[in-house]
This record gives structure tokens, C-alpha cells and sequence, in this order.
């Protein structure tokens, strides 16, 4: 290996993870933990508005159901739309160019949102509008993980890909899981930000969920300046619209949207799921206390199979998720409508055996796409699959909204079924056009 790989200020016009004379490792590596770090920060944004709207009408806002479901969804348009356009940007704007610059833009939700809490009379035309800039956490996905993927060969692609967007994905669990805590202490060095008022007459710091996030945020804008460097993969948009006569771009899309789809549309409305089916009930579950968990299983799932998919191959995991989600929705939807709170448990159980399988999938879907696609063209799909699955929290917020759950969750199961026989058609029968 060319030592000269090693500088940061030297030529890497050469490189190509295909050949290890040309491939550092150490270069490759420090791309990936910076940018998942500041991935799962992107994730926290995405999130922000799913830990903070069952919180709003406590302290004097006044929305509906309808209202709130919107509220919450709304990140998952806007996600899904700028992933169609970030798809494009890491060939043209290069990594440190795109990671930093995300970095820079999730700072708009987190300031707005701490304002926003503070004044119960705020708008909701700006409450959307605000809703709308926390997107810009979904967007980053479709950047990053081409971006990544540039910098690793194909064997290590399940293993570096699944760690990236695995521990990405902690950060939905982890806004989720640090909410019910920081809202009820002032932060060190904004005490002077005064509480909230309750309609019960207690005290809560709701802005903090917002404000927690920002130093962190910073520091990951330093660490992309400082450390990430761009490397030869180039094509201008128009060349990159090729993926699109690709009948296997399509495919993909639709297998994607099944796993992550699922995971980022149940992950942002499993709280208000919660409220709204078991929260008539006298000693009613606390959603907040258990909606990170689903997405904390499904990141944990996504990681660690990252390279068992590539010891195995990702169709084959694949097929198992398809198998287990289906199986998984069934279950959980004879738990809708419930008739005593005790059912809850089982209600539970189901939704974690969707974002389990959920987490395989997505593992399984990220080891496939670069054994389908040459490196360029993989970067593409990875990016627009990921950006209509981004569409998941919108889909499933719309969808709660206008049928009932249990409708939905029958129409979940049949779609989950259908992606299954398109992935042992395609991908994981013996003969299949395209093993992966």
C-alpha cells in the first residue's frame, strides 16, 4: 500500500477499495465512525418532533389527533423529499463538503423547536413548517451511506454499511429514550431558561429535547472538517439518472420500503399508536417509556447482522425479514382495539418482532445493493431506496389518520407478503436472475 495513502494531504485520485494498493483502510474507517456519528446525530433531528408532539397538549397547545399525527409525519415528507435530492449530492459535493454542511443545517430544528415549546401560542402553520426542517436529519441518510460506500470493497460492504446505518439509527431511540428524562431538570448553563407549565400545575423543560442535541451537533461539523476527505467517485446529475432503466432499482425500492419503511413510519407513531389504543384505559401504558424500544431493537438488529450477511449473502436475510415482519404485523393487529390493558404486553411483543425482522431486512437490503450494482450506480440506489422509505413516518402518520389501525395493519401484511416473493424470486431462489 502506498504510504503516501495515509497523508491527508496527498493525490487519492487512485483510489479503489478493489485493490489493496490502492485502499487505506485506516482513511476508510475514520470516514465511517465520523459519519455515522454525525448520522445518528441526523437521526435524532429526524426524530426530535416524535419525542416531543405527545408532550404539546400538556402544556397549553390545543391540537387534535389528526393534528398530531400530521405534525409527526410531516418530518417524514420532508425526509423522504430532500433524500431524492441529497441521492445526488455525494459524487458532486464530495464527503466533507456534504457531512459538515447536514451538520450545519440540523441546527435550524433544534433552535426552532426550543423556541417553539416556549410559547404554547406559536402557530400551527410554523409548528409544520418546523416539523418540515427536522427532514433534513432523514435526508442525510441517502448522502451518507453512498458516500460510505465509496470508501469500502464490496466484501465489506454488509459490515461496514450495517454499522453505519445500525448505530445511525440508534439515534431514533436515543431522542426517544433521552426525552422522558432531560425534560425534568434545567441544563447545565441554560437553567436560566425557565419551565413550562402544565396543565396539572407541574414543571417540565420540554425546550431541553431540543437544546441537548446542539454541542454535539457542533462537534460533529468540526470532526467533518477536520478529518473527512473526498475521494474519486464523480458523475454529474444527469449521468446518474441511469439507475432508473434498472429493473432492479425498482425491485429494491420495493423491498426497502417494506424494511426500513416500516421501521421509520412505526418508530416515529408507536407513541401515539400507544395513546390511541390503549390510552382510555385507567392504568394506561406511558408511551414514552416504551417507544424508543422498537427502534432500539431494530438498530441493534441492523448492526449486528451486518456481517452475518456478508458471511451469508443479503437475499437470504432478507427473505427471513420479509418472513418474520409478515408473521410479526399478523400477530400484533389481534392486539388492536383492546379489551383490557393487559393485551398491551402482547400488542408490544408484535412490534418488536416487526422492527427486529425490520433491522435484518435493512442489514440484508445494504449487503444486496452493492453485489446487484456497479459501485457508482449502487451508491444511487442506496440513496433512492433509502429516500422512498423515508416516506415510512409520513405514510404511516397519513394512513393512522384516515383508516382504522387494524385495516392498516392487514394492508402492512399483504404488502410485507408480496416484497417476500418478489426477494426469493429475484435474489434468493437457486437460479435467481441476481444472487446477492
Amino acid at each position: 500500500m502506498a504510504s503516501g495513502l495515509r497523508r491527508p494531504q496527498v493525490d487519492l485520485s487512485r483510489w479503489d477499495p478493489e485493490d489493496p494498493e490502492n485502499w487505506d483502510p485506516k482513511l476508510a474507517w475514520r470516514t465511517l465512525w465520523i459519519t455515522t456519528y454525525n448520522l445518528m446525530l441526523a437521526f435524532c433531528v429526524w426524530y426530535l418532533v416524535s419525542a416531543i408532539a405527545p408532550r404539546l397538549n400538556d402544556i397549553g397547545y390545543d391540537l387534535t389527533r389528526a393534528e398530531l399525527y400530521w405534525l409527526v409525519a410531516v418530518p417524514g415528507l420532508a425526509g423522504g423529499s430532500m433524500r431524492l435530492i441529497y441521492m445526488f449530492l455525494p459524487p458532486i459535493l464530495g464527503t466533507p463538503t456534504l457531512v459538515g454542511g447536514t451538520a450545519t443545517l440540523m441546527l435550524l430544528p433544534m433552535v426552532g423547536w426550543t423556541l417553539a415549546v416556549r410559547d404554547p401560542g406559536t402557530p400551527y402553520a410554523v409548528l409544520l413548517l418546523l416539523a418540515a426542517a427536522a427532514g433534513v436529519g432523514g435526508g442525510a441518510f441517502s448522502g451518507f451511506m453512498p458516500s460510505t460506500s465509496y470508501f469500502f470493497p464490496r466484501r465489506m460492504a454488509g459490515t461496514a454499511l450495517g454499522l453505519q446505518a445500525g448505530i445511525g439509527n440508534f439515534g431514533v431511540s436515543l431522542i426517544q429514550f433521552l426525552a422522558p428524562w432531560i425534560v425534568g431538570f434545567g441544563l447545565l448553563g441554560t437553567a436560566a431558561l425557565t419551565p413550562q407549565q402544565r396543565i396539572d400545575g407541574s414543571e417540565i423543560w420540554l425546550h431541553n429535547v431540543g437544546l441537548v442535541l446542539i454541542p454535539w451537533v457542533i462537534l460533529g461539523m468540526v470532526l467533518a472538517g477536520v478529518f473527512l476527505r473526498s475521494v474519486p467517485v464523480t458523475a454529474n446529475f444527469r449521468q446518474q439518472l441511469d439507475i432508473f432503466r434498472e429493473k432492479h432499482t425498482w425491485v429494491m425500492t420495493a423491498i426497502y420500503l417494506m424494511t426500513f419503511g416500516a421501521f421509520s413510519g412505526f418508530a416515529a407513531q408507536l407513541g401515539l399508536i400507544i395513546v390511541n389504543e390503549y390510552g382510555s384505559f385507567a392504568d394506561a401504558p406511558d408511551p414514552l417509556k416504551f417507544a424508543f424500544l422498537g427502534p432500539l431493537v431494530g438498530s441493534a438488529t441492523r448492526a449486528f447482522w451486518g456481517p452475518l450477511c456478508d458471511r451469508y449473502g443479503g437475499a437470504i436475510w432478507t427473505l427471513v425479514a420479509g418472513v418474520g415482519m409478515t408473521i410479526s404485523t399478523v400477530f400484533a393487529l389481534f392486539f388492536l382495539s383492546p379489551t383490557e390493558v393487559g393485551q398491551f404486553t402482547w400488542f408490544l411483543t408484535g412490534m418488536l418482532g416487526i422492527f427486529f425482522f425490520a433491522g435484518i431486512g435493512n442489514a440484508g437490503t445494504f449487503k444486496q445493493m452493492p453485489m446487484i450494482f456497479p459501485k457508482r450506480q449502487a451508491g444511487g440506489v442506496i440513496g433512492f431506496t433509502a429516500s422512498i422509505a423515508a416516506f415510512g413516518p409520513f405514510l404511516v402518520g397519513i394512513a393512522l389518520s384516515m383508516v382504522t389501525p387494524r385495516s392498516f395493519f392487514i394492508g402492512c401484511a399483504v404488502f410485507f407478503a408480496f416484497c417476500t416473493v418478489l426477494t426469493w424470486h429475484y435474489y434468493a431462489r437457486p437460479g435467481a436472475p441476481k444472487p446477492s
